[in-house]
């Protein structure tokens, strides 16, 4: 065990118990800002019933809240948890224009400018479909912006966005329900990298963090 796994605390959703992540305190960097914590979600993505469960309390967040979901929009290796939401919300009290009943669950790709796109064979599940956009962690909301703006340049229609941990409520008009916020960690803190506390003190990086994982320097 290394010593980031070995400083690691568990943290409960309030909304279902049953749902945890793990987070370590340090000093941490992300392609946009710096962060005194490293939120793990790997758990959540990585293993079937964890998943399971985390899907059925992120659809209990969004049901009444959202009335029509035809797609949603995987971030960040979230397809697993997707196909689980995606599978709750065709149980649940929503609507759906999609012809077929079912859902789609579909992954942008993201091109060497950091540009998302759909490619043509794709394009069925955004254009003229209410997609709520899934991701694992946000903090600053950027890339969630972009994925947003994809969405309607193709032809779509945000409803919202779902995410398993986020510091924000919202980000260009659009609702963030999430399993934890800012409120069940509310030491966690993001600096622009110019302003970041550690990086005055001289404190070394613990890691590069990204919706993959850590890698150690």
């Amino acid at each position: 065990m290394n010593a980031i796994e070995e400083r690691m605390l568990k943290f409960y959703s309030k909304n279902d118990r049953s749902v945890t992540i793990n987070a370590c305190p340090g000093h941490f960097a992300t392609s946009q800002s710096h962060t005194n914590f490293y939120i793990d979600v790997t758990r959540i993505k990585m293993r079937v019933s964890e998943a399971e469960e985390a899907a059925h309390a992120l659809c209990a967040m969004i049901q009444d809240r959202v009335d029509t979901i035809d797609t949603i929009v995987c971030l960040d290796g979230t397809e697993m948890l997707g196909g689980f939401l995606g599978r709750q919300i065709e149980k649940g009290n929503f609507h759906m224009t999609n012809r077929h009943e079912t859902m789609y669950v579909v992954e942008p790709e993201e091109n060497s400018i950091h540009q998302f796109l759909f490619r043509i064979n794709n394009r069925m599940a955004i254009e003229g479909k209410n997609v709520l956009i899934l991701v694992d962690t946000t903090s600053t909301g950027e890339t969630l912006k972009r994925v947003i703006e994809c969405v309607r340049y193709y032809g779509g229609k945000p409803v919202g966005c779902a995410a398993i941990f986020s510091t924000i409520d919202s980000i260009l008009d659009q609702k963030i329900y999430s399993l934890f916020s800012a409120d069940d960690m509310p030491e966690y803190q993001v600096y622009e990298p110019q302003d970041c506390p550690f990086c005055a003190k001289k404190i070394p990086i613990d890691a590069l963090v990204n919706g993959y994982g850590y890698a150690k320097l």
